[in-house]
């Protein structure tokens, strides 16, 4: 058996090993041995998982994402894939991003069972009712196509809309909004949502009808870099538009509401009103707070001492009492005002220099992709 073994041994070393032409050194010198590495075999057994598949490439090829946030929207899912399959079927590749902001009726039965019929549909459920802006900012996450449409649910956007917002976003702009021309909503909501959209015109400098129609086009990178949290899914064209991007609007239709009821009511408007003040600090004045709280803290503190200068020349020089001159005391509030809003500037500063960015995290219940 030694002899075997030693044979064997020495008849492996002497085999020849072809090389190609072009790898044979010049001069006819003989080249190195070449080892033989055996690929492993493709072949699997049915039902044996794939560890070592590689990702498709599916969503990197997506055209189009569709993302709806939607809360108890039972009655008019089926009716609004049905809808989106027709118009996104001439589009090239899609995907559908349903984000169930914690419904309590069947819509998450109804979302699984378009999920089975079709893969292209992804399912995103929170544990409870977080809001829109929350909604989006996750949808936006998980989104992996080239342009990004958001809509609502409740059947009042159309989705043959949805090749006009890409057509202009191929046309050079970056995000797309939706303007309901003719509304089809009770006097109710009309009235405010005018008043809300002029404030909002003149106070960004941004000229949009309609900052709140749920209906806009995105390019991919548009909302990979604007942060959405709070209530300010309104403002997204704002928060574009300051960080640069290329702004756009085209009429669209709008439809009466099919099913259900909205879940908006007239006390969305007086919020709206505060997340507008939110996004103009959180854009203009966020890492520059003294200038914000400075100016006004200056101001203040100047009127307050020219009150006080000017009773302290009657008091040394026209010998006048100011025992009884409330407005000397005015002018030392005013002082102390204004010393506070600087400080707060001041502090502020302090804070922005020192903060790190933090994401906010969601409990979602499942994801479906």
């Amino acid at each position: 058996m030694p002899d075997e073994k030693a044979e064997l041994q020495q008849s492996n070393q002497s085999a020849p090993t072809s090389v190609p032409p072009s790898q044979q050194p010049e001069g006819g010198a003989p080249a190195p041995p070449q080892m033989t590495v055996r690929q492993p075999s493709s072949r699997r057994h049915r039902g044996e998982p794939r560890h070592d598949q590689r990702p498709r490439q599916q969503d990197e090829s997506t055209e189009v994402s569709v993302i709806i946030p939607l809360f108890n929207e039972e009655q008019s899912l089926q009716e609004l894939y049905e809808q989106l399959r027709g118009v996104l079927g001439r589009m090239g590749r899609y995907e559908i991003i349903f984000i169930d902001d914690g419904s309590t009726d069947g819509s998450a039965r109804v979302m699984h069972s378009l999920r089975r019929r079709d893969r292209r549909v992804k399912i995103i459920r929170f544990r409870r009712n977080y809001g829109k802006s929350a909604a989006l900012a996750v949808g936006f996450h998980h989104a992996r196509g080239n342009f990004i449409i958001t809509m609502d649910a409740d059947l009042q956007d159309d989705p043959n809309e949805i090749p006009n917002l890409v057509n202009e976003l191929k046309k050079g702009f970056d995000l797309v909004s939706g303007w309901k021309k003719k509304r089809r909503d009770p006097i109710s909501k009309t009235i405010p949502s005018r008043l809300f959209n002029f404030v909002t015109s003149v106070l960004t400098g941004i000229h949009l009808h309609d900052f709140n129609c749920g209906l806009k086009g995105y390019r991919r990178e548009v909302v990979r870099s604007v942060k959405v949290y709070g209530e300010l899914h309104r403002f997204i064209p704002a928060l574009a538009h300051w960080q640069g991007y290329k702004i756009g609007e085209i009429a669209v239709q709008h439809r009466p509401r099919k099913y259900g009821k909205t879940k908006f009511g007239v006390g969305r408007f007086w919020k709206g009103f505060l997340d507008l003040l939110t996004v103009l600090f959180t854009t203009r004045y966020l890492r520059r707070p003294l200038h914000l709280f400075g100016a006004w803290g200056l101001t203040v503190f100047l009127v307050g001492f020219l009150i006080d200068l000017y009773l302290v020349y009657l008091k040394f020089f026209e010998g006048e009492s100011l025992a009884n001159r409330p407005l000397f005391f005015a002018g030392i509030l005013l002082i102390i005002v204004g010393i506070q809003f600087i400080s707060i500037g001041l502090l502020g500063e302090m804070i922005s220099k020192t903060r790190e960015t933090s994401v906010e995290e969601y409990s979602i219940r499942e994801v479906w992709k």
